[in-house]
């Protein structure tokens, strides 16, 4: 028994991105954004932010729309979606980039995945890929109906895991124009394979649990979670990679947001780790941007992606001088390099 809750305490530090961000009580900012110069309010000619709800498949999806300064309803103006982190939400990093690109004169959405955040759903934190791809397009149906939208100059942005799951989701729905992603992450294959296949050889164990979890699921019994637990800076620091150490600090610290957790049903395993968003990256024809920081430990993820896309003549990989994968969400310098490259791209191409 005792070797069993320390095997399962060790899965869970591994699998994790990053760690729960449980207890931070409310947050009392304004559209509860917590990056940094972020809109406080809605002034004129200046980019506003509007919460937004609709339904996906009967759940219901909350959503921050960006609009450019001295936005005109009556004209059309290019558009992109941008999909959050595992386990992060619209008012972290998503919304600083889907803020920034709205003051490049984009229409932008954030939306938190459906059974996350402040999305509809329940068990709560359920975590498929068809699900996670799904809300993708969902943000696409929404905003190329929003007033001044041009729905032939769409774009898509992924971020950690909703990179990921945005080359998913571009393989197949060619309204996307225009893809790129910034540190992705591959989530299925650090599932089943673990971060750098640090856990090949429990594949078969982890599977069981999956398996075991929808069963007690389905019987009526307690939802259970894996990467739930509660962790402190000390036990943060001894963790072997910087994308766990810095995930800690953002998530629990400088860009706490109490709707961000990185806990998900044990059930969604069956469904992440037969899930690999490099999968059919021959499917993408569009032009795509993927960028990384140079020091990121996830780096491994975008190359064999990007290498792998062989549909595309229009294709470009840019690092990131200096930046690990989360300093990638908030450094200012490393935000402006991405802001910069993401606002050339998508200018040529939507």
């Amino acid at each position: 028994m005792k070797r069993k809750i320390r095997t399962q305490i060790l899965i869970s530090m591994i699998m994790a991105t990053s760690i729960i961000a449980s207890g931070q009580g409310k947050n009392d900012k304004p559209f509860g954004l917590v990056y940094q110069d972020a809109i406080t309010e809605n002034m004129p000619g200046e980019v506003n932010i509007h919460p937004v709800s609709y339904k996906l498949n009967g759940i219901d999806i909350s959503a921050n729309v960006y609009t450019p300064a001295n936005y005109d309803p009556s004209k059309k103006y290019p558009a992109v979606v941008v999909a959050h982190p595992n386990g992060g939400v619209k008012e972290q990093v998503a919304g600083l980039y889907a803020q920034r690109l709205a003051g490049s004169g984009y229409i932008t959405i954030a939306a938190d995945a459906s059974y996350q955040g402040a999305s509809g759903g329940e068990p709560r934190n359920v975590d498929k890929p068809a699900f996670r791809i799904e809300d993708i397009r969902g943000m696409a149906d929404f905003i190329t109906q929003y007033a001044g939208v041009n729905a032939d100059r769409l774009g898509v942005l992924g971020v950690c895991g909703g990179g990921g799951y945005s080359l998913a989701a571009a393989q197949t729905d060619k309204r996307f124009k225009a893809v790129a992603t910034l540190s992705m992450f591959n989530s299925g294959v650090v599932r089943r394979d673990g971060f750098m296949s640090s856990q090949v050889a429990t594949i078969q164990e982890r599977l069981k649990q999956g398996s075991d979890a929808r069963a007690q699921e389905v019987a009526g019994g307690e939802i259970l979670y894996a990467a739930d637990l509660d962790w402190t800076d000390e036990m943060a620091d001894k963790m072997p990679f910087d994308l766990y150490r810095e995930g800690h600090y953002y998530y629990h610290r400088t860009h706490a947001h109490p709707n961000s957790t990185f806990r998900y049903t044990m059930s969604s395993l069956i469904d992440l780790m037969a899930f690999d968003a490099a999968t059919n990256m021959y499917l993408i024809n569009q032009p795509l941007l993927m960028m990384a920081g140079s020091k990121a430990d996830t780096f491994y993820m975008t190359d064999r992606a990007f290498n792998l896309a062989t549909g595309t003549q229009e294709k470009e990989l840019f690092l990131i001088p200096g930046a690990t994968h989360i300093q990638t969400y908030y450094v200012p310098e490393y935000v402006e390099q991405a802001t910069n490259k993401l606002k050339a791209f998508f200018g040529k191409y939507l």
